[in-house]
């Protein structure tokens, strides 16, 4: 799986960047053609080792799509044979 934010939908209130406890996420630099400042990915593959997972009994958390209120985080499977990055970190 691996996270996404839907440029249409997100109004950067960078409420994901705040809640995420691996802070993939840092707040974007460039506006779009909304004039909106969307969080931008830094390191997706450290959400795959959340340790939170086990407490909601799944691989990945999903604080950052439960506090966003435009619902504009989403995960999407991955193409059979793509490659994947992983970080192990402790």
């Amino acid at each position: 799986m691996k996270i996404t934010i839907d440029e249409r939908r997100c109004k950067g209130c960078n409420l994901c960047t705040m809640v995420c406890p691996y802070h993939i996420f840092r707040q974007g630099t460039s506006p779009n053609l909304r004039g909106i400042l969307v969080p931008v990915l830094d390191r997706p593959e450290r959400c795959s080792n959340c340790r939170l997972g086990k407490l909601y009994g799944r691989t990945l958390c999903g604080m950052c799509q439960m506090i966003c209120p435009d619902q504009a985080i989403s995960w999407e499977d991955e193409k059979t044979g793509e490659r994947k990055r992983m970080a192990v970190e402790f």
